[in-house]
């Protein structure tokens, strides 16, 4: 896999007055790291998109500092938009340790097709949309697959214990959570309880037209044994 590099500089301009740099087409970005000290730096805001569109939270970037020789090597460990225009205005970089395990959230990817879906009023819920894990740097996937053609039937669900990853790679997340499960359609669910409830009123109906009837013939039975007692 190709590397990722990324040039960035040392940013003097600090708080409030970095908007004049987006002014510019350049974003402020931080470094941290685990025993290293933060890095305000800065770079093209336009190279800067297509480096986070390619790498996105899990592939190691290269960071090349114009006064240092030797590139850091980084993941993307969050960033900020303006949510009006969709404009970059602030990433942190985290800088890795090759030899030291991180911990992040790779994204899960649903692949192949579920046969429960051939049916009309079955739907997929993809409930799980990250994994959290640990591992070395190197061993960071881009994506986890998950294949839901073993969905056959309604209910059924694929659970984070059901996924197999590399024995270098910790899943840190409840094994009994649902990564994707096979629901019945709104609709259908809503009209389901509507048959139930008729059903029900109809069964509750002719249970009081029985408690009627009987309470009818009652008296009539009462009478007619009376009659008979009377002519004998």
């Amino acid at each position: 896999m190709d590397k990722i590099e990324l040039k960035v500089a040392n940013r003097e301009i600090l708080g409030k007055k970095v908007k004049h740099l987006r002014r510019q087409g350049i974003t402020p970005v931080h470094v941290f790291g685990h025993g290293i000290e933060s890095l305000a730096l800065q770079c093209d805001t336009r190279e800067l998109e297509r480096v986070l569109s390619r790498a996105g939270q899990t592939r190691l970037i290269d960071l090349k500092l114009a006064k240092e020789k030797k590139p850091r090597t980084v993941v993307v460990r969050e960033f900020d938009r303006d949510w009006r225009k969709g404009e970059l205005v602030h990433v942190d970089f985290y800088q890795v340790k090759m030899e030291e395990k991180i911990r992040l959230e790779v994204p899960v990817v649903l692949l192949g097709e579920a046969p429960a879906l051939k049916s009309k009023t079955n739907m997929l819920d993809h409930e799980l949309g990250t994994f959290t894990v640990e591992c070395l740097p190197a061993k960071i996937p881009s994506s986890i697959e998950v294949d839901i053609s073993s969905l056959t039937e309604l209910d059924q669900a694929i659970r984070v214990k059901d996924i197999t990853l590399d024995k270098d790679i910790t899943v840190l997340n409840n094994p009994d959570l649902v990564v994707a499960k096979i629901s019945l359609r709104p609709v259908e669910k809503v009209e389901e309880k509507v048959v139930e409830a008729v059903v029900e009123a109809e069964a509750e109906a002719e249970a009081a037209a029985e408690v009627a009837e009987e309470a009818v013939e009652a008296p009539k039975e009462a009478a007619r044994d009376q009659k008979k007692s009377k002519e004998t």
